[in-house]
């Protein structure tokens, strides 16, 4: 009979340890709450640049409009600035339109996710207007941001 050797084989663990594993997490949790702020904090910047951006925009095209029409703004709700318009203001197409359409249609407000215009109840807006998107007062042809941080933009 032969006489096998007992050898001290080493096995190599084939798991983690608890105290490994909780490392782990620990690291990940610590990434996790450095991270996250970040992807809130440029979600709001994004919104906050992009209703300036709106706005310039916006009083850009009211200032076009009222330097084709003789000094006249457009009305309440902005539709001459989405149709075709002749000198005084009529909307119509064909060529005696030839002003506009300076917008495809109203922007969004991100902040209030409305593109709705309404009329401030003073000028300059002291105050939100529910349900709207900007701010537009036609006897002068200004435009704010319906947002109580940016109603002095």
């Amino acid at each position: 009979m032969k006489r096998t050797a007992n050898h001290n084989i080493s096995r190599s663990p084939s798991a983690f340890t608890l105290v490994e594993v909780l490392i782990v997490v620990v690291i990940m949790a610590v990434l996790a709450a450095t991270i996250i702020p970040q992807f809130t904090n440029s979600t709001e910047d994004a919104e906050a640049s992009t209703v300036l951006f709106n706005l310039n925009t916006m009083r850009s095209i009211i200032e076009l409009y009222k330097s084709q029409h003789n000094g006249l703004a457009p009305s309440a709700d902005l539709s001459e600035l989405t149709t075709s318009t002749d000198r005084s203001g009529n909307k119509g197409t064909g060529s005696s339109y030839p002003y506009g359409p300076y917008l495809q249609k109203i922007p969004e407000n991100p902040l209030t996710d409305s593109n709705v215009v309404a009329q401030p109840s003073s000028v300059p807006p002291t105050s939100t207007v529910d349900g709207a998107g900007w701010l537009y007062d036609p006897a002068t042809g200004q435009i704010w941001i319906n947002h109580a941080d940016y109603l002095n933009e």
